[in-house]
């Protein structure tokens, strides 16, 4: 990019399992919640900002545009425009980028972007059969056509289309993500014993970081409808053990599988947001309105691959991002790889130093590099945390800045993989 874009005041709610905490709160609520507290804590005036940009997966129906929806109920003026936008697991991300992208160009000075997901709340579908026969039922104008209407009912007709499992299966592949992961852990020969390990240092750094308060400062507490204060992450499991990890089942390969519901990331409800201007516009007005800056995108990339193996777009869009800002992957102080699932993580960390793989792919004569697990995913992630996927970007990006910050680093790499076989990486530094 031509010039760094600070991000100022990024926070993110709690998230909540599927059906938990935030089961009674739509998508639009929960994102203005978070929203209205993230432009309070900025304390710049909300009449600067120029445009709302908000990643969102499921698009609520009563919620169309849900960008709109949600700057008007968090007090945004109605005269500022709001778009939402779509990528799959990188939503988050991708409102930020395209933020980014539009202050980079001019077209803005001040963006409001994030994302937000309740994934408790995506639909159960009717089967066509039943909604011809409640569209026939309604055309009736007489008797005997609804007579005719209702007589085609059968009890099969009630079995639903589950909303989200059918959002998180690939249409080109026909595979559901779970099944691209299974393909990677072949492809790499990753174990059982592996993922569960990765998932369990995942639960075991998540609570040590709430026990440390690492997540405090960027968790802006929610009340449920019940006045209930929720301000810590509901999946982490201090107590869990490899011992019960072991003993789960295969899920999505029940007969020669090893991806399970325990190595895989947690279906979440949660929202994270942040406020992104100019490098130059954030130095001249952080002295008026006293805020602080969080950090700097530098830069980002996304690129594409084998829906098959979408679980590897990561090592695609870091590829593609280190040939643009001329790093190696050992320059970076921290790394973030969203946590679809633990094979997937533990295939880009061995694609990223695969010789084979690099030169199949990008033709290369030397492995791309190696990342050093002890800046990889500090504090865990989306295994132990969750993965609300219109959220999730936008969380790692906020979550990576934060901790750059508490550990005084230089910068951090925060990449993840896109279902539909895609990859989004960014570049960020601290302030």
């Amino acid at each position: 990019m031509k010039k760094r874009i600070a991000i100022i005041s990024g926070y993110r709610s709690a998230m909540g399992k599927a059906g938990g905490v935030f089961k009674n709160i739509t998508a639009h609520d929960l994102g203005a919640k978070v929203a209205k507290e993230v432009l309070i804590r900025s304390n710049i005036d909300s009449n600067l900002i120029d445009e709302v940009i908000i990643g969102n997966v499921a698009q609520p129906s009563e919620a169309a545009n849900i960008a709109r929806v949600i700057a008007l109920k968090a007090g945004i003026s109605q005269d500022v425009p709001a778009f939402s936008v779509h990528r799959n697991c990188a939503s988050g991300m991708e409102s930020i980028t395209s933020a980014a992208s539009k202050i980079n160009n001019n077209e803005a000075d001040i963006i409001f972007a994030g994302g937000v997901e309740s994934m408790t709340n995506i639909p159960f579908i009717y089967s066509n059969k039943m909604v011809n026969l409640f569209t026939n039922l309604a055309k009736s104008k007489k008797i005997f056509g609804k007579i005719k209407a209702i007589s085609s009912f059968r009890l099969s007709h009630l079995s639903p289309i589950i909303g989200i499992q059918q959002g998180l299966t690939d249409p080109i592949s026909g595979l559901i993500m779970g099944n691209t992961a299974e393909n990677i852990a072949n492809d790499f020969k990753i174990s059982r014993k592996d993922q569960d390990e990765f998932a369990l240092n995942s639960h075991i750094k998540a609570s040590n970081a709430i026990k440390n308060n690492i997540f405090a400062s960027e968790i802006i507490p929610i009340f449920d409808n019940k006045k209930t204060m929720i301000d810590e992450d509901e999946g982490v499991r201090k107590e869990q053990k490899i011992e019960d990890l072991s003993k789960l089942k295969p899920y999505f390969n029940r007969q020669t599988g090893s991806v399970t519901v325990g190595n895989s990331s947690q279906i979440t409800d949660g929202a994270a947001f942040a406020i992104l201007m100019s490098e130059k516009k954030a130095k001249e007005l952080s002295k008026k309105y006293n805020f602080e800056i969080l950090g700097y995108l530098t830069d980002f990339s996304y690129a594409g691959l084998d829906p098959s193996i979408m679980g590897l777009g990561p090592v695609f869009a870091t590829k593609k991002l280190l040939d643009k800002i001329d790093k190696k992957l050992t320059d970076f102080d921290l790394i973030e790889i969203n946590e679809a699932f633990a094979a997937q993580v533990i295939g880009c960390v061995k694609a990223f130093g695969d010789a084979d793989f690099c030169k199949k792919y990008f033709n290369l004569t030397t492995p791309i590099g190696h990342i050093n697990q002890d800046i990889l995913n500090v504090n865990g992630g989306a295994i132990a945390l969750g993965h609300p996927v219109g959220m999730s970007g936008a969380r790692i990006i906020i979550h990576a800045l934060r901790e750059l910050k508490r550990r005084n680093k230089k910068n951090a790499l925060a990449t993840l993989c896109i279902g539909g076989g895609q990859g989004g990486a960014c570049f960020l530094e601290a302030a």
